[in-house]
């Protein structure tokens, strides 16, 4: 600031007061506050290096390539040529290659190959495990060129990720993770990897966006990236500036095959708790909570009395789960878990999946208007943790209906001609949706004939009046929506409904 001068005794201007007196006071103010602002974006936001090249000479030795052969069934001959629909010829040639088809099936062994990176000097190799799923022999290829055979420690499908372990004389120089949290859109990320097989290959962009569900499985959290990644960069790492993994490279979003400038990288918040798990116990014990959760939606919000759309619905309660023990209830709405923000539905299976198995927990739930806490004892995912309620659709017999013009829905109480007509089970409690007009809110929210709603404002219902009271309760009380609890093709769900003027 050295060179901001401001001279005196001259005529009013913008840097003046209205009578003429200087205001260069105000002007060194708002100057040194400008600078300091600049000063700070500056060190929060790295300028791009001249070049990658010092970092990808000290990263390159820990990042190898992932061979992989499996053995495949397969007959061998020719194969029948592709005939118009319809061809006379048709069934003449496939009565003559399944004559000449060899009767014995060949065995031919299959190659693919992918990325890895070293994260123990003892030899234990991150992956992908799409990479070496069903492989019989892996082979991990470093640097030099040296090929070592490798084995699974373990692996993981519902993050795929794996991890193996290589035996060599030498000191294998392995690479730390980073904080995937601290990482920016715009930040630049380097990507190491075998892509088409041309290994040690180094590419550098910026990641585009976060917490992308590409829908790959149940924890999707993927930091989306520009930096080239194609077939045969699958496992590899993506670094920040410090030379830290940050990402596990695992898909690409592409219409070509090639790359298109969109890829995917499970974030190292999220892979490393898995990596040390499988390393230690070679499997991943994830904590489980026992319910069907939904999002909040802003009709939803509304009819529970919430100020926003946040948190995670409670559709259903597993039987005997960590929630009923806790007397976690369906129509709760859980705002936070052991201390952490739930601002989304789909935060909350990844928060208490890296909960730890048999630790006491606090949920905050939105219930009846308040906010309320219960303590929760996490459970262990089971392996079959996704039920589904079974149910069709099947013509037949009704009962007395009543249709409620407002919800758009034609309902009648459960009866033996309904349950055989909609394949209700025995037990099956509610009021049957037995038409859905097209054209109101209940057609354009799924609900469909042969539905159950069990809930009406979270009380039970069992007959089309109850559900009309409900509807008129909810008009007095101003509001637009009512909440219903619906039993259906895929189990319990909430759905709010916008009631029609009328």
């Amino acid at each position: 600031m050295e060179n901001l001068v401001v001279t005196p005794n001259r005529r009013p201007d913008p840097a003046h007061g209205p009578d003429g007196r200087r205001a260069g006071g105000r002007v060194l103010v708002a100057a040194l506050a400008a600078a300091a602002l600049l000063a700070s974006a500056a060190a929060q936001a790295k300028a791009p290096p001249d070049s990658f090249a010092g970092l990808a000479e000290k990263l390159l030795p820990s990042v190898v390539n992932v061979s992989t052969t499996q053995v495949v069934e397969g007959r061998g001959g020719m194969e029948l040529p592709q005939l118009p629909p319809g061809s006379p010829f048709e069934e003449f040639f496939k009565e003559f290659f399944d004559r000449n088809r060899p009767k014995e099936e060949r065995r031919r062994r299959a190659t693919s190959l992918g990325s890895g990176f070293i994260v123990d000097g003892g030899g234990y190799v991150v992956t992908n495990n799409h990479v070496i799923q069903d492989a019989d022999e892996i082979t991990v290829v470093l640097q030099d060129d040296t090929r070592l055979p490798a084995k699974v420690i373990g692996r993981d499908a519902k993050t795929d990720l794996a991890v193996l372990k290589i035996q060599t004389d030498r000191k294998l120089p392995a690479i730390k993770f980073g904080d995937s949290d601290g990482a920016r859109v715009g930040d630049w990320v380097l990507a190491i990897g075998n892509p088409f097989g041309l290994g040690g290959t180094v590419t550098a962009g910026i990641i585009s966006a976060r917490g992308r569900d590409i829908n790959a499985g149940p924890y999707d959290d993927f930091l989306q990236t520009d930096a080239s990644i194609n077939r045969g960069n699958s496992g590899g790492p993506m670094f920040n500036l410090d030379g830290e993994v940050i990402g596990v490279a695992t898909a690409i979003y592409s219409p070509s095959g090639g790359s298109v400038g969109i890829g995917f990288a499970i974030p190292s918040n999220s892979a490393e708790p898995v990596i040390k798990q499988l390393i230690e116990h070679g499997v991943v014990r994830r904590g489980w909570l026992g319910v069907h959760i939904q999002a909040v939606t802003d009709e939803i919000a509304e009819t529970l009395g919430l100020e926003e759309a946040t948190g995670a619905l409670v559709a259903s309660v597993i039987q005997d789960g960590p929630a009923e023990k806790a007397d976690i209830r369906a129509g709760d709405v859980i705002l936070r878990f052991d201390g952490r923000e739930v601002p989304e539905m789909r935060k909350l299976p990844r928060i208490v999946a890296d909960t730890i198995v048999g630790k006491d927990v606090d949920v905050i739930l939105w219930r009846d208007n308040a906010k309320v806490t219960v303590e929760v004892e996490i459970g262990l995912l089971p392996e079959d943790e996704v039920r589904v309620a079974k149910r069709g659709g099947r013509g037949g017999g009704g009962g007395v209906e009543r249709t409620i013009a407002s919800l758009g829905l034609s309902l009648s109480s459960v009866t033996d001609g309904l349950r055989q007509r909609f394949d209700l089970d025995d037990d099956a409690k509610g009021v049957v949706v037995t038409d859905v007009d097209q054209d109101g809110s209940a057609a354009g929210k799924g609900i469909r004939p042969g539905d159950l709603i069990v809930e009406v404002s979270q009380e039970e219902v069992s007959t089309p009046a109850d559900i009309e009271e409900k509807v008129r309760e909810a008009r007095a009380a101003g509001r637009k929506s009512v909440l219903l609890l619906v039993e259906g093709q895929g189990g319990l769900r909430f759905v709010a409904l916008r009631i029609a003027e009328g």
